[in-house]
């Protein structure tokens, strides 16, 4: 290779700044700033090294410094928005550095003019914003220089220029940058760094808000991350008995809870095969009396999640209280608490057969391993329910389902991969297969169990996190990622949730709870 192709070729590596760069960065900076008051004296750069070193990166090409970004970690609440350069930096010796702070303050980022266009900035921030995470600090905030007001103050406030450029109307080197960089603007400041006449001494205040900043964080108790979801695909058959039936129920959720799993989702109706027992009944009589079990099933559901330390999402149950028949879904958690969640829209063949009612209300349950919503069968095909639950921030919405033929499952799965996609949520669905001869309402099933996440790079390619062999008696075992959604919905590459509409448009609930 010739000596001219390798004084060409460049060489980025990115480190901490060290005392011996001085010169470099002060090459920098007097070109930079040279009507703001030049370059820092090397004592300095000495004290700000010795305060955070951690703090202070640099980017070299061959050796030589070409792009630095510095910043130090303070409590944000003794300085206040209304703070200047001078103050927060304690004028330029850092020595406002608090390690007990709760905010990674940005002093400077600033690059060689040989270097621009390479995107050397963006480079710099995404480490600012690394270091925030690790950190668990709350934000990052800054005093942003708006350089291009000079041109339009005569005729303009800062205010209406700042708005001008979110709006890309207007170009302002450093704002449009930063905007870029999901930075926000809290406010306008006045006499932030009174030497800059660019922009005749205002500065934006800027703040990027670290979405994992875990306020108070405990040894034992946090919020999980990593999810495992088990569902049970439930093949239909004659139980003679209570005893036969929850015989296989905990087969299975034994079988789930070996696997470490955190929930174990079983089907809508998957206590359907004890109507055998009623086939000389009217079927509307015969689910009534199918309802007498109920009670006794979600008793032994729940000891079951103790003692196997999982939480249980039974499927669907039919409840009846001598007025209303009505089908229910039970959250029988691991510490022995139970929720429930009644089917809202009930099909023209449920009214009909059995005279089924649907419920009033829908709630979002907190359980050990995230905020879960429930939706029975045909109520995931109503997208507000989704939407509605999403706003109560559900990690995790849950379908128990039964249909009988493909076109039915179709219409549950399409459904609830949109519910995932629309709302940033996962959905895990479950039905049954098999047959149950001579039950009436209940003689054919069909179903394909499977998880679904939001469409991003995030997640898997084509959304599915796992899906089981269709008209199977399985089980599915998956990892779900929470702090993924948060990424999602703060970062991604659309935010369904965060850019709608709602100056034009919303859902309102309107029964009362």
């Amino acid at each position: 290779m010739s000596k001219q192709k390798e004084e060409l070729e460049h060489r980025l590596k990115l480190r901490n700044i060290k005392l011996s760069d001085y010169d470099d960065i002060r090459e920098i900076m007097v070109s930079i700033y040279k009507n703001q008051g030049g370059a820092w004296t090397k004592e300095e750069l000495k004290n700000q090294l010795k305060a955070f070193p951690e703090g202070q990166i640099a980017i070299e090409d061959n050796g030589k410094v070409v792009a630095a970004a510095m910043s130090l970690v303070v409590d944000y609440n003794k300085f206040g928005d209304n703070h200047t350069y001078d103050q927060i930096t304690g004028y330029g010796k850092f020595d406002t550095h608090d390690m007990e702070g709760d905010t990674l303050y940005g002093t400077d980022v600033f690059v060689h003019t040989d270097y621009r266009g390479m995107r050397l900035g963006r480079r710099l921030y995404d480490v600012r914003k690394e270091i925030c995470e690790n950190l668990n600090l709350r934000s990052i905030i800054a005093g942003g220089r708006i350089p291009g007001y000079t041109n339009y103050a005569d005729e303009m406030t800062p205010r209406k220029y700042i708005d001008l450029v979110k709006n890309k109307e207007i170009f302002d080197p450093v704002l449009s940058f930063q905007l870029a960089n999901e930075f926000h603007v809290r406010k306008v400041i006045t006499k932030y760094l009174p030497s800059d006449t660019d922009s005749r001494a205002y500065a934006t205040l800027l703040e990027w808000i670290n979405i994992y900043y875990e306020k108070d964080e405990k040894l034992i108790g946090n919020k999980k991350s990593i999810v495992r979801l088990g569902l049970v695909q439930w093949k239909m058959r004659r139980f003679s008995n209570v005893d036969d039936l929850m015989q296989q129920v905990e087969f299975f959720v034994d079988t789930v809870s070996g696997y470490k799993s955190d929930f174990c989702l079983l089907p809508e109706f998957f206590n359907a095969p004890l109507l055998a027992e009623f086939n000389d009944m009217d079927a509307s009589e015969a689910i009534r009396n199918l309802a007498d079990y109920t009670d006794e099933i979600v008793s032994r559901m729940s000891d079951l999640a103790v003692s196997y330390n999982v939480n249980i999402v039974a499927g669907s149950m039919p409840e009846y209280d001598g007025k209303k028949l009505r089908n229910v879904s039970y959250l029988c958690r691991r510490d022995g608490t139970q929720d429930k969640q009644y089917k809202l829209h009930i099909t023209p063949d449920e009214a009909s057969y059995w005279g089924l009612q649907g419920g009033n209300g829908i709630n979002v349950f907190d359980t050990d391993a995230g905020r879960i919503g429930i939706l029975i069968c045909y109520d995931v095909e109503f997208p507000e329910l989704g939407r509605i639950l999403a706003e109560q921030e559900m990690d995790i919405l849950f379908v128990p389902f039964w249909t009988d033929t493909k076109n039915a499952f179709l219409r549950v799965n399409t459904c609830a991969k949109s519910r995932a996609i629309e709302n940033e949520c996962y959905v895990a669905i479950t039905g049954s297969v098999g047959n149950l001869p001579k039950v009436e309402n209940m003689d054919i099933q069909y179903s394909q169990a499977a998880i679904y996440s939001p469409s991003d790079f995030s997640f898997p390619h084509d959304a599915v996190v796992a899906m089981a062999s269709e008209n199977e008696e399985t089980i599915i075992v998956a990892d779900v990622d929470l702090d993924l959604l948060t990424k999602q919905r703060k970062a991604g590459s659309v935010r369904n949730l965060e850019q709608r509409r709602l100056d034009l448009y919303s859902i309102q609930w309107k029964q009362k709870k």
